[in-house]
């Protein structure tokens, strides 16, 4: 590859400078993404539709020069594989038109074909490897079991998924018959995705922070680590790294840290200080900007790239990102200012 640094900050080797790259990189912030978007008519046919979703997942790669890319898609692809029916409106967020809401609507449930159902996404991920020519690493994901299970049975988003948790306190055992058959479904599409060429692996826990600790580590913890098992044991996911990103779970990073993944994201309410003093050197590290300073001068944008910088230390294995994904209504030339920020004030001599 013509730029590895990502990967190397991923395995905690040294680098030349450190690498980032932005959740939600390509997205709305971006009049290039928009006009795609138009002309697809609608998010989910351009999910579906792979040239589209290479074409996105390239526009940043372009405009800025990022350390990674990251598969256009969405982590409900996997329950609308399993017949739940994804829409997407604008200004509305994702709806599933069948949740799960029964013992008899999860025993329905099967783990899908990644190239059968999903077989749209494995496609996009073969389609950006090759036309990325190598110039930087390509990013796999997926949603983790329990945010994944949180839309699944609340059917939209919702601020305290009240439905689930509801579950796991009075049926904890269908709740688990429910983890389960995602985690393996999520670990299944994490290989294919793998086998089809992306370089590194990401599951984005969003609302893990939600459970108290102890339904944290039964619900949420429990089934990643288990994720993380199953593709250890997989020929060609064994050697692909894997970051967890559970938002709001900073109580749990040791834990997090012993699953076996290679990485862990930080949101912002953590110093990378702080999480590095705690986790040692077992995992590398991911994060951890507030995303709302893109929305500031880029002076301040400057100051606070140093301060995440500095408080990681000269250490190896950091990978420079916000602590959320970018929002829609961030210039783009205030994230080209971190961008060089990153690469300037980090450079080794």
């Amino acid at each position: 590859m013509s730029n590895d640094r990502f990967l190397r900050a991923l395995r905690r080797e040294p680098v030349d400078c450190t690498p980032v790259w932005i959740m939600r990189q390509a997205g709305r912030y971006l009049p290039e993404y928009r006009a795609t978007r138009e002309r697809a008519g609608s998010f989910v046919k351009l999910c579906k539709t792979p040239e589209l979703a290479c074409e996105v997942t390239l526009q940043p790669i372009a405009r800025f020069p990022l350390d990674a890319a990251i598969l256009f898609s969405d982590i409900l692809t996997i329950p609308d594989a399993m017949g739940l029916g994804l829409s997407v409106n604008e200004g509305e967020g994702p709806r599933l038109a069948r949740p799960v809401r029964t013992r008899a609507d999860i025993d329905r449930l099967a783990v899908p074909d990644p190239e059968g159902e999903l077989r749209y996404v494995m496609d996009a991920v073969r389609l950006i490897r090759r036309e990325l020519h190598g110039r930087v690493p390509l990013i796999g994901f997926a949603g983790s079991p329990w945010t994944l299970a949180c839309y699944m049975i609340e059917g939209a988003g919702s601020s305290s998924f009240s439905r689930p948790k509801a579950l796991a306190w009075d049926d904890p055992q269908t709740m688990h018959k429910l983890l389960d058959v995602v985690a393996r479904a999520v670990a299944r599409y994490l290989a294919a995705q793998a086998a089809a060429g992306a370089q590194a692996l990401m599951v984005f826990d969003t609302w893990g922070g939600l459970l108290p600790p102890d339904l944290f580590r039964e619900f949420s913890l429990r089934y990643m680590a288990q994720i993380a098992q199953m593709l250890q044991s997989d020929n060609v996911a064994r050697g692909v790294p894997l970051v967890l990103f559970s938002k709001g779970a900073n109580s749990h990073l040791e834990a997090l840290a012993d699953t076996g993944c290679a990485a862990l994201g930080l949101d912002w309410t953590i110093s990378l200080a702080e999480a590095r003093a705690r986790v040692g050197a077992r995992v590398a590290l991911q994060g951890n900007v507030d995303p709302g300073v893109l929305l500031a001068s880029p002076n301040a944008i400057r100051a606070e790239v140093k301060k995440a910088l500095d408080s990681f230390g000269p250490h190896p294995g950091h990978v420079f990102n916000l602590g959320h994904g970018i929002t829609p209504d961030v210039n783009p030339d205030n994230l080209a200012v971190l961008v060089d920020a990153v690469h300037e004030l980090s450079t080794r001599g």
